[in-house]
C-alpha cells in the first residue's frame, strides 16, 4: 500500500496510490496521514479497501510529504561504511543520532531554499523509516514491527553550519526546506528487504551517489531498538537511517548547491523526488 498527501501547502488531503499509479482521495475515509492513522484501527480498513472504490483524483495535483503533523524527525550519521569511508571517519561504534527540525519537512517536488549566506549546501538521499506505535526500549526482534512504512528522505545539509558553526549537527540540518520526504509512504509489507534497495541522487543530471541499502552498518531493527532506549518513539516520528557516498563534501573538489540546481533523486520501490534549488530571500 503506498499512502500519500496532495494539494497546496497547508491543506493537504489524505491519498492512495492504485495499481495504475493514479491518486485516489481518501479524504472521505481518514483525516489525514498521520500518527493518528498508524496508531488506530483505520489502518487495517484501508489494508481491506479497493483503491479503484475511492474517488480519482484528476490533473497532477503537487505532492505533499506523505506524513502529516511529525512528532520527532531523527537522523542516523556516517551509517553507510562506504560512506564513513569518503569522509575519513572510521565508523561509530554505536548509531550516531541528530535530530532535524520537523519545521523542515517540505514535499518531495518543492523548491528547497539554499539559506542566507550559504556556500556549502550538500544532497543526501537516505531511506526513512515512519513508526507506527509507541516504541520504548524495543528488542530489535520487536523493532520491526513498529513501523508504519518507508519513504525517500534527502536530509539536506549545510555543511558549515554543521561542522563550523560551535553545536551539534542539528544546526546545519534543520534549515527551513531541508527535509524533503514523499512521495509516497510504503507500507512494510510492499518491501521485501529494506537492506536491499537501490538508491540514487543526481545533481543537474550528473548522478553523483549510487548506492544500496546494503552498505548501511546499524541495521533498521537495531537503529530503532538503540534510539528506543533514549526516547519513546512515537506514531509518526521518522527516523532518517544514512546516506551512501557521493554527498558534495565527498568529491574532490567539493561540490554545493546554489539556486538554480535540480535535485533527482529516487529509492528502489518507493518512488522519486525533483527539488529545484532557490536563493533565500524574505
Amino acid at each position: 500500500m503506498k499512502l500519500l498527501r496532495f494539494g497546496e501547502a497547508g491543506s493537504e488531503k489524505p491519498g492512495m496510490l492504485d495499481a495504475d499509479g493514479n491518486i485516489r482521495d481518501l479524504s472521505g475515509v481518514v483525516a489525514d496521514i498521520d500518527g493518528a492513522l498508524f496508531s488506530g484501527p483505520d489502518m487495517d480498513k484501508l489494508r481491506a479497501m479497493d483503491p479503484t472504490s475511492l474517488p480519482l483524483v484528476e490533473g497532477n495535483p503537487r505532492i505533499g510529504p506523505c506524513v502529516a503533523n511529525v512528532p520527532k524527525f531523527i537522523c542516523v550519521g556516517l551509517n553507510y561504511t562506504d560512506h564513513a569511508a569518503e569522509t575519513g571517519q572510521p565508523m561509530p561504534s554505536h548509531p550516531l543520532i541528530f535530530a532535524k527540525a520537523t519545521s523542515a519537512i517540505v514535499g518531495p517536488d518543492d523548491d528547497v531554499v539554499i539559506p542566507r549566506g550559504s556556500e556549502k549546501s550538500d544532497w543526501e538521499v537516505e531511506l526513512a523509516i515512519v513508526i507506527g506505535k509507541k516504541a520504548s526500549y524495543v528488542s530489535e526482534e520487536e523493532a520491526l514491527d513498529c513501523i508504519a512504512g518507508y519513504c525517500i528522505a534527502n536530509d539536506v545539509s549545510e555543511r558549515s553550519y554543521q561542522f563550523d558553526y560551535a553545536g551539534q549537527w542539528t544546526k546545519g540540518k534543520s534549515c527551513d526546506t531541508f527535509g524533503p520526504i514523499g512521495p509516497w509512504l510504503v507500507t512494510p509489507d510492499e518491501v521485501a528487504d529494506p537492506h536491499d534497495l537501490k538508491m540514487y541522487c543526481a545533481i543537474n543530471g550528473h548522478r553523483y551517489q549510487d548506492g544500496s541499502t546494503n552498505t548501511m552498518f546499524f541495521k533498521v531493527a537495531h537503529q530503532i531498538s538503540h534510539i528506543s532506549e533514549f526516547m519513546t518513539l512515537m506514531p509518526g516520528d521518522i527516523i532518517s537511517t544514512g546516506t551512501p557516498p557521493g554527498v558534495g563534501a565527498g568529491q574532490n573538489p567539493q561540490v554545493f548547491l546554489k539556486p538554480g540546481d535540480v535535485m533527482e533523486l529516487g529509492i528502489e520501490g518507493l518512488g522519486t523526488q525533483r527539488q529545484t534549488c532557490v536563493a533565500w530571500s524574505r
